[in-house]
């Protein structure tokens, strides 16, 4: 403990520093307890046959190993990225559109960003649910209207198909979450000075070409926050995977944090389920890192 005394006696800077000391503890202490500690768990169990209960053994690589002859843990770590791939460009394409539509501040412009913005409001559990129910094909609002405009002879499954289930999951999540990125590209676009747009168009410069020189290039970091968010959340996608499909039809919808939890709490192989998580971890570094990289400042 350091008395009062003691701290009368430090010099300011050492004061300045202590004081910022003491405001970053907790934050420290946060990530120590929630990150640091359950990351080294999880290596830990990566190295052991861990069961739920039971007996816990030490096997070295072998979780590793198996990894490799998982048929089904290749499909889905394959499907993930199919799906990443996928749903990140409308994400961001969608979500450039809508920022540029409402990024000047004009009469009622608030009412449009509200709207656009509120179904990242909606926990994506309950999106989820209320696109299972309105993909119904008894009550399914969907299917009405397609039945009621002739479009269909008959009720859809959309959920029980592999290439529908797929399409109508990306849609679902590209309207839970396309206001997220809208806003944190409106952020960018109105940094950038109404005078160089006016300097560009005095120079004859069109839409197009203000926005590959002057747009894009001073948006770079933005541009870069809003896609590794975006890929970050799809290749952790869960949720909507879980409560929509249930990892079908015929197990074609499992992402890879899908398989990470049967393993670990479905099967009990927690030990299997830690290395999955942790060459997860290394996936995400690496996908980051190139962005971080492809984004980059060049000067």
């Amino acid at each position: 403990m350091i008395s009062q005394s003691s701290v009368l006696n430090l010099s300011w800077e050492q004061r300045r520093k202590l004081t910022g000391l003491l405001f970053i503890t907790p934050t420290v202490a946060f990530v120590a307890i929630f990150f640091i500690v359950p990351l080294l768990m999880t290596i830990v169990m990566s190295f052991h046959d861990w069961p739920l209960f039971g007996e816990r053994a030490f096997i070295g690589l072998e979780n590793y190993q198996e990894l490799g002859s998982d048929r089904q843990y290749l499909k889905s770590l394959d499907f993930t990225f199919r799906y990443t791939a996928l749903v990140t460009p409308p994400i961001f394409l969608l979500g450039f559109i809508l920022a540029s539509l409402v990024r000047h501040n004009i009469r009622f412009i608030g009412i449009f960003r509200t709207i656009f913005f509120l179904p990242v409001v909606i926990g994506l559990g309950v999106s989820s649910l209320l696109w299972v129910w309105m993909l119904d094909d008894r009550i399914g609002v969907f299917n009405k209207i397609l039945l009621d405009l002739n479009i269909v002879p008959k009720a859809q499954l959309f959920l029980g198909r592999p290439n529908t289930a797929m399409n109508v999951i990306i849609l679902s999540v590209v309207w839970k979450t396309v206001g997220f990125t809208m806003i944190l590209l409106l952020a960018g676009l109105q940094a950038i000075p109404d005078e160089l747009y006016e300097s560009a168009e005095v120079d004859g410069a069109g839409y197009f070409r203000k926005l590959l020189y002057i747009t894009l290039p001073l948006m770079r970091r933005t541009i870069a926050l809003a896609l590794i968010l975006s890929v970050i959340g799809s290749v952790l996608a869960f949720d909507q995977f879980y409560i929509m499909t249930r990892g079908g039809p015929r197990n074609s919808t499992i992402s890879i944090v899908y398989w990470i939890f049967n393993n670990s709490f479905t099967y009990f192989k927690m030990g299997y389920g830690s290395a999955m998580s942790i060459v997860l971890l290394g996936i995400l570094v690496a996908l980051t890192g190139a962005q971080f990289y492809v984004l980059r400042e060049r000067y």
